[in-house]
């Protein structure tokens, strides 16, 4: 093997009595070695994280230990995790008893797909102990000690530093287009972070800019795991570039008909993700499966909502066109409001369920609407049958003509559709994801 990559601040903080050493196996042989100072607090998405900068190039879904008999036991979860750290210091205890040397907690990463080559990010690290010291390694950084938050916390606060420029980008794919801009997968230089950045070309004064770039300051504030990350935003000549987190299972618009077990764990996720937005006084305005984006981790998050009005005007000025997710009352040039965000969240999961979007139903419902025919048209229902009643009920709940009728927030949280798939169950849309992008990749390799 490669030997061992230290990643301590000096080979002397294992020997701390409150640090817990994980050494990470890598599959061609090396190992990391990662010191938890506060242990009690770990969390299983934590470790995943760790794991995630350490192969950056796979995607890790869980990872195993080795019981007293040499089994591999997998953890997918809290609990799991501190049924191993319970396991591991057990056998801390005997060694200690027996004066033997403390082993370190092995974990074996088991990723979604096999990782291509490994990359920590291009650094060379020192495999000699004492050697770590000294040499400044970002990726001893990247690894911290005591806390994960602290980890995305300081990333955020070097990007929102107005330290994301243009020079430190590297662009790699197109991810997709849409909302008048084009999405790129990117390379941040000074983070070796991977990032999607959305480039929207806008003509417009130096004035207007500066009005964009104080309205998205709100997005450093946004701090929740259904909302994308911001990592901040620049103008280069006439285009805007918005830096976010990546999510490597991309947007739900292209994804087939989604199950309904896998759909009501992404509803719930949704919801809470506008309800957050909604509690910081945001409308999202453009709720769609193209702004909804999963990853292989199962979590799923929103993008692309509207908190810098001047943006939004902006780009509406420059892409004029109706957008068929939204309201009656939007069309006919009513007031916006949350009730406005919730018709969109129906016929989007409309869709999603489907497989396809409603378009003939909501054709005639906008043909109604444009010619003030409002009591001529009925709203778009899921058919029943082949969808759970809650489900069907969820739907028509948000999809009521009368922005009134339709659920405020705190109505759809507790709708019993919502309520069911509440359980915290991420690796149903893990699985899922992992699945669909396999699928996606041997039809791909077949043409």
């Amino acid at each position: 093997g490669a030997g061992m990559l230290w990643l301590l601040c000096g080979p002397s903080r294992a020997m701390d009595a409150q640090a817990l050493v994980i050494r990470i196996k890598i599959p061609d042989g090396a190992a990391v070695d990662w010191t938890v100072h506060s242990a009690p607090q770990l969390l299983f998405r934590d470790v995943l994280d760790v794991i995630g900068q350490v192969l950056p190039d796979a995607t890790t879904t869980a990872f195993e230990y080795e019981d007293e008999d040499g089994d591999r036991i997998t953890v997918r979860s809290d609990e799991e995790m501190k049924a191993m750290l319970s396991y591991y210091y057990s056998t801390v205890m005997e060694q200690q008893v027996n004066g033997q040397l403390i082993e370190p907690l092995q974990i074996y990463p088991r990723a979604c797909k096999p990782p291509g080559k490994r990359n920590i990010h291009g650094l060379k690290v020192n495999t000699r102990a004492g050697a770590a010291n000294n040499s400044g390694s970002a990726v001893a950084d990247s690894l911290p000690s005591n806390s994960l938050k602290k980890s995305s916390a300081e990333l955020k606060k070097i990007l929102a530093n107005g330290q994301m420029n243009e020079q430190d980008i590297r662009y790699r794919d197109i991810l997709g287009h849409g909302n008048g801009g084009t999405v790129y997968k990117a390379y941040h230089v000074r983070s070796g972070k991977i990032l999607a950045v959305k480039v929207i070309p806008l003509d417009i004064t130096l004035e207007l800019q500066k009005q964009i770039m104080s309205e998205l300051e709100i997005l450093y504030k946004c701090d929740s795991s259904y909302i994308i990350g911001f990592y901040g935003a620049f103008f280069v000549e006439n285009r805007i570039s918005l830096c976010t987190e990546f999510m490597d299972g991309g947007s739900l618009d292209v994804y087939r008909k989604i199950p309904e077990h896998v759909l009501g764990r992404i509803a719930v996720a949704v919801v809470k993700g506008l309800t957050y937005l909604w509690s910081l006084k945001i409308l999202h305005r453009d709720v769609k499966p193209s702004n909804m984006l999963v990853n292989t981790r199962g979590q799923v998050k929103l993008c692309d909502f509207g908190v810098s009005t001047q943006l939004v005007n902006s780009i509406a000025k420059t892409y004029v066109g109706t957008n068929a997710y939204m309201a009656p009352e939007r069309i006919s040039g009513e007031q916006y409001g949350i009730h406005s965000d919730v018709w969109s969240l129906g016929i989007s999961f409309m869709e999603l369920a489907l497989g396809r979007f409603p378009y003939p139903q909501v054709r005639l419902f906008i043909t109604a609407v444009c010619h003030c025919d409002i009591h001529s048209y009925e709203s778009p229902v899921l058919p029943a049958g082949e969808f759970s009643e809650p489900f069907v009920h969820f739907i028509t709940q948000c999809m009521k003509k009368q922005p009134k009728e339709r659920p405020a927030p705190e109505d759809l949280m507790g709708h019993p559709f919502i309520v069911q798939y509440n359980d915290g169950n991420a690796e149903v849309v893990s699985m899922w994801v992992c699945r669909m992008l396999e699928e996606r990749r041997s039809t791909q390799g077949a043409q």
